[in-house]
C-alpha cells in the first residue's frame, strides 16, 4: 500500500453536512481501506458540498445499502470479497436489478489478475477500474472529481428529461387546472436543473393574483403552485407563508415589474393580461446568476405567464358556453311562467345525484351544465298546451311529447361536449327504466345515464313545486312516489343514491325557490 496512505484512526460515522453532500459508498472487506479512503478524501469538496461516506464490508451488505439509498453518487467497489467476483456481482446488481444508471462505479482491486481490466470493462457497466496499489491519494482525488462531475451532469440531464416529460404530458390537456399545475411543475424542474439549484431547492410559482386588479400590495397575493417547503401551500396568502424579508423582495419585484436577485434566491415578475401580475420565487441557487441564466429566467417568466393566460382564455370560452346554455334554458322556461328557478335547481340537483351515483367529477360537471337544456324542445310547443291549467287531451299530449325530439334535433349537430350532452338529455329524459317512456320506448341502460339522472331530478323538482295544473307535494309524498317508481320509471340504484342525499337536495330547493314559494316548499 502506498506511503501516501499513512493514516490515523478515523471514526466510522458518516460526515454529515448540513447544506448537502455527495454520498460515497465504500465497499471493501478490509476495514483499513475504509479508513484510508476517508482520510485521503477528508477535505474533498465539489460545488461547495463535501462527501458523506457510507461503508459496506461485503457484496451482500452493499446491495442492501444501494437498494435503500438510490441517491448514492459514487461507489468505490472492491472486486474480491466474500467471493472472487462479489464486486462484479454488485456492479451487475446496480445496473440490471436496480436499473440505476446514474451512480458512478469505480472498481478497486488488490488482485488485478483475478479480474482482468479489459474483460471487466467490456462485460460490466463500470466507469473506472483501478488497482489499489496505483490509487494514490492524488489519483483518488482525481477519480472522485471526475466521477462527481459525470454524476452531476447525468442527474442534471435526468432532471431536464423529467421536466420535459411533464411538459409534454401536460400539453395533451393544458387547459385544465390540474394540467396547468403539472406544466408549471415541469418547467420549474427544467429551470432548476439548468440553474444548478440543489435537489431540495425551494420553488414557488405563484399566480399571486390580486383580489383587486388595481392593488400592488403583495399581501393580497396567493400561492398558485409550489415545490419543496411550499409544496402544500397552494391557495394560501403569501403573508401566511413567507417571512418578512421574502415579502420585501416580492414587493420589490411587483413594484419594479422586474427580477429581483438576492444572495441565493430570486423573485421574478411575470406580466399578465388578466391579473396584476405573477411572481416566481426560486431559492437554493448555487452561486451568482450569470447573464445567460438571467436571460433564461426572463424567457421562462414570460412563457409561464403565456401558459397561464391561455388557461384563462380557455376558461373564458367555457364560461361563455355555459352562460349561453343557461340563458337559453331560461328563455325557454320563461314561457312556463310558473317554473321560475327550475333550470337552476335541476343543474345543482343533477350534480349532487351524479356524484352520489358514482359518476366522475368531469361527468358530474358536464351533466350539471347540460341539464338545463332538458326542456329546450318546448320552444316548439304552443302556449295553449304548454301552460294549460287542466289535464291535456290525448291529442294535446301527443303534441307535448314531441318536445323531446324537437330538443334533440335543435342540439344534436353541435360539436361542443356540453351541448352534445344536452341533446342526449333532451331526447331521453322522458324514457323510463321499464321501457314505458317516450319518444323511443328505451329501457334500462339503453337510456343514457345523463338522461336517467336528469329525469329523476326533473320529477323530484316538479313534484316539490306548484304547477299550473297541480299543487306542490310534501317531501314525504315525493319520497314515497319516487321509491314506488324504482324499477319502473327510475333505475333502482339511482333511487338509492337519491335517498342518501335528500337533505342536500332539499337545501337546493330552499336556496333557489320560485317566486310563489316565499313561504317555503
Amino acid at each position: 500500500m502506498s506511503d501516501e496512505f499513512l493514516f490515523a484512526a478515523e471514526p466510522e460515522e458518516p460526515h454529515q453536512i448540513s447544506n448537502g453532500c455527495w454520498k460515497v459508498l465504500i465497499v471493501d472487506d478490509e476495514p483499513e481501506v475504509h479508513a484510508v479512503t476517508r482520510l485521503a478524501l477528508n477535505d474533498f469538496s465539489f460545488q461547495h458540498k463535501k462527501l458523506e461516506f457510507i461503508s459496506a464490508y461485503s457484496g451482500a451488505e452493499a446491495k442492501k445499502v444501494l437498494a435503500a439509498q438510490p441517491d448514492i453518487a459514487v461507489v468505490l467497489l472492491d472486486v474480491v470479497m466474500e467471493t472472487d467476483d462479489a464486486g462484479l456481482l454488485v456492479a451487475s446488481y446496480i445496473r440490471e436489478t436496480l436499473h440505476n444508471h446514474f451512480v458512478r462505479i469505480i472498481l478497486r482491486t488488490g488482485q488485478p489478475g483475478q479480474a482482468p481490466e479489459r474483460q471487466v470493462i467490456v462485460n460490466y457497466d463500470i466507469n473506472d477500474y483501478k488497482s489499489k496499489t496505483e490509487l494514490t491519494a492524488q489519483k483518488l482525488f482525481t477519480v472522485m472529481m471526475s466521477s462527481l462531475r459525470s454524476y452531476r451532469d447525468i442527474i442534471s440531464l435526468e432532471q431536464s428529461r423529467q421536466g420535459l416529460e411533464k411538459i409534454i404530458k401536460a400539453s395533451v390537456d393544458l387547459f385544465s387546472s390540474h394540467s396547468m399545475e403539472q406544466f408549471i411543475d415541469g418547467v420549474l424542474q427544467q429551470l432548476t436543473s439548468v440553474l444548478g439549484c440543489d435537489e431540495d431547492a425551494l420553488i414557488v410559482s405563484s399566480s399571486l393574483v390580486a383580489g383587486n386588479i388595481q392593488t400592488t400590495d403583495p399581501h393580497d397575493l396567493v400561492v398558485f403552485a409550489g415545490q419543496g417547503e411550499f409544496e402544500s401551500k397552494e391557495g394560501k396568502p403569501i403573508k401566511d407563508v413567507l417571512d418578512p424579508s421574502l415579502l420585501e423582495a416580492f414587493e420589490a419585484a411587483l413594484t419594479t415589474k422586474d427580477i429581483v436577485y438576492r444572495d441565493n434566491y430570486l423573485v421574478a415578475y411575470c406580466c399578465s393580461k388578466f391579473t396584476q401580475g405573477s411572481l416566481l420565487y426560486v431559492s437554493g441557487l448555487p452561486g451568482p446568476v450569470n447573464e445567460t441564466q438571467k436571460k433564461l429566467i426572463e424567457l421562462f417568466a414570460q412563457n409561464v405567464q403565456v401558459a397561464y393566460e391561455n388557461v384563462q382564455l380557455q376558461h373564458e370560452v367555457e364560461d361563455t358556453q355555459r352562460e349561453i346554455v343557461y340563458r337559453l334554458s331560461e328563455a325557454v322556461e320563461v314561457r312556463s311562467v310558473e317554473t321560475g328557478n327550475h333550470v337552476r335547481r335541476i343543474a345543482f340537483i343533477c350534480y349532487e345525484l351524479a356524484k352520489a351515483y358514482g359518476l366522475s367529477e368531469l361527468d358530474a360537471e358536464k351533466l350539471m351544465f347540460a341539464s338545463p337544456l332538458h326542456d329546450v324542445g318546448k320552444v316548439g310547443i304552443p302556449d295553449t298546451i304548454l301552460n294549460k291549467p287542466a289535464h291535456l287531451t290525448d291529442k294535446e299530449w301527443q303534441v307535448m311529447q314531441t318536445h323531446a325530439s324537437i330538443g334533440f334535433n335543435i342540439l344534436k349537430d353541435s360539436k361542443r361536449s356540453i351541448v352534445q350532452a344536452g341533446a342526449i338529455i333532451a331526447r331521453d329524459h322522458h324514457e323510463k327504466w321499464d321501457g314505458s317512456g317516450y319518444p323511443d320506448g328505451k329501457k334500462g341502460e339503453e337510456i343514457h345515464i345523463y338522461a336517467r339522472v336528469a329525469a329523476l331530478a326533473d320529477v323530484y323538482d316538479a313534484l316539490r313545486h306548484r304547477r299550473c295544473y297541480k299543487n306542490a307535494w310534501t317531501l314525504q309524498q315525493v319520497l314515497a312516489e319516487i321509491e314506488q317508481q324504482a324499477g319502473k320509471q327510475f333505475e333502482p340504484k339511482l333511487v338509492e343514491a337519491f335517498k342518501s342525499i335528500v337533505p342536500k337536495l332539499e337545501a337546493i330547493l330552499q336556496k333557489y325557490p320560485d317566486a310563489h314559494d316565499a313561504d317555503g316548499v
